[in-house]
């Protein structure tokens, strides 16, 4: 079954099989703006997804966390991520304007917070790390940390604050994109792309699966967790994709309880890693686990124990709210975790996944590094470290792809 939208249903596009400039083929959010932001350069431009405006957004929490989601050893990931933090302010303007929707865009800070001796000393290595790259993080005590957040549990031994870590509703995002696209003239095949078209040496499109054919100058493969999986991708340009599964819990901030939290809050918990996203509509997300399971999306018992029980710790009242939804989705997730972008060995084929945790804070610079490549042909130079080609000749091999529909496709 397909996963629930709240994003409207896009119109069904040309069916006279045209070719087209541009073909992506996904329609998640990484699909999606690199669709807008092709049209918005003058080309003509299809999505090809049986769901467009699903996949994962319907599932992330939609932290725009450059710096606290920072990890050792990805210092050149924080450049695209910290460039695409700026960017985000002027994006929801423009896809505002676009679309006439609200994004849900929120700069309301993050804050990360550890409740034990050993948290305490890995945030304050995080701290020393966030100085040593030149970025903005305060330290503060727990009783600062409780003074920014009552709910806070008592025993919060400390914290680290960061300004500039903001969060977006992704579903707002996708909904957006999708009426975006659509006003920008994106035609968009609500069919399942089965096999990429090579012909005289170069990438020609794909064919769908309802028997027809979709012809494209360019091909960009944006089916996330999903991309490695399509027949006709030569070996020497599979795409090294793997799905992580994460399981999120929706609750709802009843009125007499706002406001419940004011800004993002995440800890470690016991070596793993727990997130609240309070929204201004009363939603509330607490997520994420992190699981090595393939394509499986079951909600298991154990996981929402584990994020309520973990939740519980950060903020005790959690408890007393209403438990609104239970979800489980799939990021992408490459062999560095650094996103593929750009062209490949084979002519006329792009990818643009592989984003794994930073899909959500990675829209706007997606957007316009693969509206550059499909414009001139090359990657601009800041992103020169994520074209696929840096694992040519490697022995990775891409995730099989599930035989039957999964709940995240892109």
């Amino acid at each position: 079954m397909p996963p629930p939208s709240t994003a409207p249903a896009p119109p069904s596009g040309q069916s006279s099989g045209a070719p087209v400039d541009v073909l992506v083929v996904g329609g998640g959010i990484i699909g999606l703006v690199t669709a807008w932001r092709a049209a918005r350069h003058g080309l003509r431009v299809a999505v090809a997804d049986p769901w467009p405006g699903g996949g994962a957004a319907q599932v992330a929490a939609g932290m725009l966390a450059a710096v606290t989601e920072l990890h050792y050893g990805e210092e050149t990931l924080l450049a695209l991520n910290l460039a695409s933090a700026r960017r985000y302010p002027a994006f929801v303007a423009e896809l505002t304007e676009a679309s006439g929707q609200d994004l849900g865009y929120r700069e309301c800070g993050t804050l990360a917070v550890a409740l034990d001796g050993d948290d305490r000393a890995q945030l304050r290595e995080l701290h020393a790390l966030h100085e040593r790259c030149g970025l903005d993080s305060q330290w503060l005590s727990g009783r600062e940390c409780r003074r920014l957040e009552p709910m806070l549990a008592p025993g919060v031994r400390g914290g680290l604050r960061v300004a500039g870590d903001h969060q977006i509703d992704p579903r707002r995002l996708a909904s957006a994109l999708l009426v975006a696209c659509a006003r920008a003239g994106v035609a968009f095949r609500r069919e399942r792309a089965v096999r990429l078209l090579v012909g005289d040496g170069r990438a020609r499109g794909v064919a769908l699966s309802g028997g027809g054919l979709l012809t494209a100058e360019q091909t960009v493969l944006a089916a996330g967790c999903e991309s490695g999986g399509l027949d006709g991708v030569p070996p020497e340009v599979a795409v090294p994709v793997r799905p992580v599964k994460g399981q999120v819990l929706r609750l709802t901030v009843p009125a007499r309880y706002a406001p419940f939290l004011s800004r993002t809050v995440r800890a470690v918990v016991r070596g793993g890693s727990v997130y609240l996203v309070p929204r201004e509509n009363g939603e509330l997300v607490v997520g994420a686990t992190s699981e090595e399971q393939g394509f499986d999306t079951t909600v298991t018992a154990g996981g929402v124990y584990e994020l309520l029980r973990d939740a519980h710790e950060l903020v005790p009242g959690l408890t007393e709210l209403p438990l609104a939804e239970m979800r489980a989705g799939l990021r992408p997730a490459s062999p560095d975790n650094a996103p593929l972008l750009g062209p490949t060995a084979l002519p006329g084929l792009h990818l643009a996944t592989g984003h794994h945790r930073n899909g959500v804070l990675l829209t706007p610079e997606t957007g316009e590094v693969m509206a550059h490549a499909l414009v001139h042909g090359e990657l601009p130079e800041a992103a020169r470290a994520f074209s696929p080609r840096r694992f040519e000749g490697t022995s990775l091999s891409p995730a099989p792809r599930p035989a039957l529909p999964q709940e995240l496709s892109a």
